[in-house]
């Protein structure tokens, strides 16, 4: 939800669009972001404004964030 919609800020705070903002970064270069948290995970690629999530059969505490380029 966070890479599609604001989840957070408070006024007169402009945040909670850092993921978007990145999700455009990687549409429009030559960039991959895999990114997991929990049991989800997300698969972001360039050219693509596609959001691939899937569940993982291993769960992480955390998140981890794996940038390709």
């Amino acid at each position: 939800m966070a890479f599609t919609e604001i989840v957070s800020g408070r006024e007169p705070e402009a945040r909670g669009n850092g993921l978007k903002y990145v999700r455009n970064v990687i549409s429009k270069n030559p960039i991959s972001l895999q990114f997991q948290t929990g049991d989800a995970k997300v698969n972001l690629h360039s050219g693509s404004r596609d959001l691939n999530i899937e569940t993982t059969q291993q769960s992480i505490r955390g998140c981890l964030a794996l940038i390709t380029y």
